[in-house]
């Protein structure tokens, strides 16, 4: 049986295994041969192909919350615990995990896809089916609007993408700018809402370049670029393609500023080496936070994993301890859980100091991101002009 396909997903740490143990001995009515069953959730998620890694990044997410939650009582005495299909990133695939999850009683809510584009093919099942699909990855300010069993603690790109627009022509003072964007619904997306917001401000675009995802040479992209004569570049991206772009733009001598949309997480910095030095870029996720949940979480994932956490694990993280939180508070039952994430309020996460849903949107109240720039092999709040 695959790994990610295990249905007890839960933490490979000691005090999780003995938690989990004790949670099964003391339960009311518990017998050794009968343990409580477990409360699933469902993910639908790159395993493998081009976007592997994400789906590795949620995975030490959920699994650090699990261990926590596991060993905190679980749900009402019952472990929590995940299946994990592999989507691939395919909008096909999502189709068919959707059918499996919907008609599978034990799934009581499902989370993913990736791209809002692989989450968006799902959504009708999903909503037909009565399972909410918290689409905790997916930007696209479409993907809550097909009804009220979408809901996503990401900041939709119709209002990050301001924000950044804002930031890269008042703070940065890019004037002549040139987008690079994926060729992907997100991308496009993404990059007609900061190209409209930019303009707004009184900035030219003088570029737009799509690319494909599995593109790995830019040089004729970039001359292109550069022969626009821009004083800035946005780059609409992924990590790794941020950080490909960012090499090879620099070894063609272009010293513009950088802002990646796609450069927040701790890979970027590790892929574009001395390159990244000087990219801007902005993030929900801060782990330089002070608050002492992100100082806690950050501390508990490199103690687990040898590394810092990524924007993609922290997502993670807070999702499966958000869906704990309404599930302990308002039930386990698929509309239990939708009516709860509805109601849930001042509930603390490593992102958020406070999370809390507007009903109509079925997003994060009063999103905020903090504005960074790569420095000596990490990230520091950027500070002002010179930095």
């Amino acid at each position: 049986m695959s790994l990610f396909r295990e249905r007890a997903a839960l933490s490979r740490r000691a005090f999780g295994r003995i938690a989990l143990a004790a949670m099964v001995t003391t339960a009311a009515g518990a017998h050794a041969d009968s343990p409580p069953a477990p409360v699933f959730i469902g993910v639908s998620g790159p395993v493998t192909g081009p976007h592997a890694q994400y789906g590795a990044q949620w995975k030490q997410g959920f699994d650090l919350a699990l261990a926590k939650i596991n060993a905190n009582g679980g749900i009402d005495g019952r472990p929590l615990a995940y299946v994990f299909e592999d989507s691939q990133n395919d909008p096909r695939q999502t189709i068919a995990i959707a059918q499996k999850f919907i008609a599978d009683p034990k799934i009581a809510v499902e989370v993913g896809d990736f791209s809002s584009t692989s989450s968006m093919a799902a959504s009708p099942l999903y909503q037909r089916g009565g399972l909410v699909q918290f689409g905790f990855t997916n930007s696209h300010p479409d993907f809550t609007r097909t009804g009220d069993y979408m809901w996503s603690n990401n900041v939709p790109q119709s209002e990050e993408q301001p924000l950044v627009a804002r930031h890269v022509v008042e703070d940065l003072g890019m004037q002549k700018i040139a987008v690079m964007y994926l060729n992907t619904d997100w991308g496009k997306t993404s990059k007609d809402l900061f190209t409209a917001a930019a303009t707004d401000l009184g900035a030219e675009i003088v570029a737009e370049e799509a690319y494909l995802g599995d593109e790995k040479d830019f040089r004729a992209t970039l001359v292109r670029v550069r022969d626009a004569a821009p004083d800035g570049i946005m780059l609409v991206s992924y990590y790794n393609d941020a950080a490909l772009i960012v090499r090879q733009l620099r070894d063609l001598g272009m010293e513009q500023t950088v802002f990646a949309a796609g450069a927040n997480s701790p890979e970027f910095v590790e892929l574009a080496g001395e390159a990244g030095n000087g990219v801007h870029t902005a993030m929900n996720f801060a782990p330089m936070s002070p608050r002492p949940m992100v100082q806690d979480f950050v501390a508990a994932f490199e103690a687990e994993y040898g590394s810092a956490p990524s924007h993609f694990s922290a997502m993670a993280y807070d999702t499966f301890n958000l869906l704990a939180a309404v599930m302990r508070q308002y039930g386990t039952g698929r509309d239990d859980i939708r009516d709860g994430l509805g109601q849930i309020s001042g509930l603390e996460s490593v992102i958020f100091p406070e999370v809390s849903f507007d009903p109509e949107t079925r997003r994060i109240s009063n999103p905020s991101v903090t504005e960074l720039v790569v420095m000596d092999g990490g990230y520091v709040p950027y500070s002002g002009a010179g930095q």
